[in-house]
């Protein structure tokens, strides 16, 4: 019995399973659509939020090379993902690939470790619209009670000085994510479609921002560009730029969502490659120029404790009337890495349904939308309660280490399918294996060691939950092991 737990899925009975017509999702997403869904994932909460942080605690000016360090990681990843995904075009992402190649319960752990990565990421990047949500209407003159903006045991402080002091609820958080779920209800086309116009949107401020403000960066603030180390790891120094690279690694999760709508690609074998990479290398380019003119505009120490440090950085360009503007912006920018972020889980969960693992529950599609509607409603209720209800300060560490564990498991797979299963089709092929892989493993996890103590506790706790469930519920129902019985 205790062999079944390595049992693997052959990837001729994962293709044919996503090809059947029993509860088939629609395809109905063009490669240009995949890029815009990992533009869409990437470009939000990281960006406008966390940077100005990693700037003012770790880096200085140097974030720009921190972004660079958190991009090499991210592009050894994206390569062994690009090459899984145009290989087995199935939803599941990483969960999918790791039952291909290191059986189930390697895959379970994975499926329970992404909900770190989808679900509460969510979670984090509605609290954080929530905020820019409060300064908008604030500059409106529209207040909203205290008690219904605030989490229990949060201290929230707003532009205007005006202090928050725990609250009942985040309600504007909560509600952005029941509208977002209910959408994804309607089907991936029509998010997808909802998707591109606030992707054009949020692209438009990023590069309205770096135009506007290269022209006012003062090289003083440059100076020194990799600001000495205090005498603790992670406070400026070479330590600082890893550290900070850990921090805005948040900023780069959403490419590997494309790869979880692999089953809903016209076109996965082309298509899932372009999405993947196309859309890591599209934001790279734009978050180091983005980073070196706000690091440019004002000194980065400024940043610390701001929520909102491109708002603040912005400020000294002199467009005062763009601000409400950007602020919008922002807003749709987040509302666009939630719709991904919660698409992306419930296809995770569809497959783990699929298999066994989970409930049937998970696995229902719905009859005229095509879309996995209890997962999205199941969700919708998780999530809204951590963004409601859950301090998510220290959210971002979880869902960093989560998705960089994540990374590794999906090089290492990449790598032992190559040795195993060398014959089977590859429409795209990580160039350079082992080297590339074992470097995204090594990436990964010297990043893994940048992150506070805290997150590897939480990680553990985590997934020591996941396996109560596994062993209770999906050992036992697991299709791939009825099989073999």
């Amino acid at each position: 019995m205790a062999s079944n737990l390595w049992a693997k899925k052959s990837i001729e009975k994962l293709v044919a399973g996503a090809t059947g017509e029993e509860n088939q999702l629609k395809r109905s997403l063009s490669s240009t659509s995949l890029v815009a869904l990992g533009i869409g994932a990437i470009i939000g909460a990281g960006l406008f939020s966390l940077t100005g942080i990693a700037a003012a605690n770790h880096a200085g000016p140097a974030v720009t090379i921190s972004f660079v360090l958190a991009a090499v990681g991210c592009a050894f990843a994206g390569l062994c993902y690009a090459e899984f995904a145009s290989m087995i075009p199935v939803a599941g992402s990483a969960y999918t690939y790791s039952y291909a190649t290191m059986g189930e319960f390697v895959a379970w752990i994975i499926g329970w470790d992404l909900v770190l990565e989808y679900a509460l990421g969510a979670a984090t990047v509605a609290v954080s619209w929530s905020r820019y949500l409060l300064e908008l209407l604030s500059s409106w003159g529209i207040h909203l009670p205290a008690s219904l903006v605030c989490s229990p045991y949060e201290v929230l402080t707003l532009a205007d000085g005006t202090i928050i002091n725990g609250g009942y609820i985040n309600l504007p958080a909560v509600i952005i994510v029941v509208l977002l779920s209910l959408l994804l209800i309607r089907g991936t086309h029509e998010s997808a479609r909802m998707n591109n116009i606030l992707v054009v949107l949020k692209l438009a401020v990023v590069l309205l921002f770096i135009i506007l403000g290269w022209s006012h960066i003062d090289p003083q603030n440059y100076v020194p560009y990799i600001p000495e180390n205090t005498g603790t790891k992670g406070q400026f120094g070479w330590s600082g730029i890893a550290t900070a690279a850990a921090v805005v690694f948040f900023a780069f999760i959403g490419f590997d969502a494309v790869s979880t709508a692999a089953q809903e690609a016209k076109n996965p074998q082309k298509g899932m490659p372009i999405g993947i990479l196309g859309s890591l290398v599209v934001c790279t380019i734009l978050y180091v120029l983005f980073s070196y003119v706000m690091t440019g505009l004002v000194h980065y120490s400024t940043f610390a404790n701001d929520a909102k440090p491109a708002a603040t950085a912005f400020a000294k360009t002199g467009y005062d009337f763009l601000q409400n503007g950007l602020i919008i912006a922002i807003l749709a920018g987040y509302t666009s890495v939630m719709l991904v972020m919660l698409l992306g889980q419930s296809r995770v969960f569809y497959s783990m349904s699929k298999d066994g693992l989970l409930p049937k529950f998970f696995g229902d599609v719905h009859k005229k939308f095509h879309s996995p509607w209890k997962t999205n409603l199941f969700f919708m209720v998780f999530v809204s309660l951590f963004a409601g209800f859950v301090p998510v300060s220290d959210l971002g560490h979880m869902v960093s280490i989560g998705t960089l564990f994540a990374f590794s498991l999906v090089c290492a797979g990449v790598w032992l399918l190559r040795v195993k299963s060398p014959e089977i089709p590859r429409a795209f092929k990580t160039p350079l294996v082992p080297l590339i892989p074992l470097m995204g493993i090594l990436v990964c996890g010297y990043l893994m060691t940048s992150l506070p103590i805290e997150a590897w506790y939480r990680l553990a706790v985590w997934l020591l939950l996941g396996l109560v469930i596994y062993f209770v519920y999906g050992r036992k129902n697991s299709v791939i092991n009825k099989e073999d019985e």
